[in-house]
């Protein structure tokens, strides 16, 4: 009697990659694999994803609806760190792989599988997700890697695909790689890759103009979450949804950049998350009317270090859950509305803000007769804010400048 194969998990998207691997871990690795895909709010139809699984090879195919796990455990602290990194990309994708990797160790343990596998290459920063995330969930499992071991290139997987009938979307014409959920849409390869090249037009979907007029939205948050909008409560998945589609169709959300990525290359990418930029936009500047200067600042600087955590795999760190304890006590007092214009071609601005818990005190800040500052206070206050240096001014400066001894 034959032993029987063991399992694997595998992060199944529907993209080439990934179907492919179906078919290479079944018959170059002797697996038997069971695909894991999870919904963070693609535009895929659950049961077409799950049969392309089968008939690409898989003996089991699961479909989890992880959007509110999404939302409530991976969006919400983003939101209140204000996370957008190298201070422009609000990590959509990268928030959804430590879920998707927590996801996978739950059914490779419900399956009894010894090892999970995903479709990233050996250049990405996904791979770095996946593996840390896993290793850190479960360090017994094995983590593979397909992508990183066939050398294929995308054409030579589309021509894998083909000879072996696997069934796929993508063409050897018209490769791009596109990840999306609920807080925005990524977009690689094809001529985007060139850093000199205007992207095509075509694989945009969120940020297209279809509208031309301006308008107004009002985003209400408590204790740093958005929870209305234009005083109206909505839910955090309805509320981006909307925020995106109000400003995206006038424009605003596109992202092109130049990404450094973590295995030490810069790649030129392309983001669409009109929604999470806007939100993150009002965000910010409510902060500036409730955060008190000092805690201010200090979030403004640990708000870069936990977007590189995040962007680097390190979901699961000590140091990330230590400065989420941070972030989630800055944001105690963070309630009020912001008031947002937008206009074509993909302008955005804050035109008023308020919060019952502001710090700004209109008898302090006015230069009319309302006006509440002690302005005797402030000599005596300025003299000694800058007697250090006056007394180094005085003492040393010009020795400083005195000529050095002759040669």
């Amino acid at each position: 009697m034959s032993e029987p194969r063991p399992r694997c998990v595998l992060a199944f998207s529907g993209g080439l990659d990934t179907t492919v691997a179906v078919h290479w871990l079944t018959n170059e690795r002797g697996f038997e694999v069971i695909t894991l895909s999870a919904d963070l709010g693609e535009t895929k139809d659950s049961e077409e994803l799950q049969q392309r699984a089968l008939r690409a090879g898989a003996v089991a195919a699961h479909v989890v609806d992880a959007k509110e796990l999404f939302l409530t455990n991976f969006v919400w602290p983003s939101l209140q760190a204000g996370a957008l990194y190298q201070g422009v990309y609000p990590l959509a994708t990268a928030l959804g792989r430590p879920l998707i990797a927590r996801l996978l160790v739950e059914v490779a343990r419900e399956t009894g599988a010894a090892a999970v596998a995903h479709g990233c290459t050996a250049k990405g920063n996904d791979q770095v997700r996946f593996d840390v995330g896993t290793r850190t969930l479960a360090p017994d499992l094995e983590v593979l890697a397909p992508a990183r071991v066939w050398q294929m290139t995308r054409a030579d997987a589309v021509a894998y695909a083909e000879k072996w009938s696997i069934p796929i979307e993508a063409t050897a014409e018209k490769i791009y790689s596109i990840d999306e959920n609920l807080f925005g849409r990524a977009i690689e390869c094809g001529a985007i890759e060139d850093p000199w090249a205007k992207p095509p037009e075509d694989p945009y979907t969120l940020t297209r103009i279809t509208d031309t007029t301006s308008a107004e939205l009002t985003i209400g948050f408590e204790e740093g979450l958005p929870v209305s909008l234009d005083g109206a409560a909505c839910p955090l998945g309805a509320l981006i949804a909307e925020v995106g589609e109000r400003t995206g169709s006038r424009g605003f959300g596109r992202i092109d950049m130049v990404e450094n990525r973590r295995v030490g290359i810069k790649s030129r990418e392309v983001y669409e998350c009109p929604g999470a930029l806007a939100i993150i936009l009002a965000h910010q500047d409510l902060e500036d009317l409730t955060l008190e200067r000092d805690v201010h600042h200090e979030k403004s600087r640990l708000e870069t270090r936990w977007s590189e955590l995040v962007y680097d795999g390190m979901w699961y760190s000590p140091l990330k859950s230590a400065l989420d304890a941070f972030f989630a006590e800055t944001q105690r007092y963070v309630t009020g509305e912001v008031r947002l214009e937008v206009s074509a071609p993909g302008v955005l601005r804050v035109t008023g803000r308020r919060s019952p818990v502001a710090l700004y005190d209109h008898g302090l800040a006015t230069y009319d007769a309302a006006d509440t500052f002690r302005h005797a206070d402030a000599e005596g206050f300025v003299r000694l804010w800058g007697l250090g240096v006056q007394t180094w001014a005085a003492r040393q400066s010009r020795a400083d400048e005195r000529p050095g001894p002759t040669p």
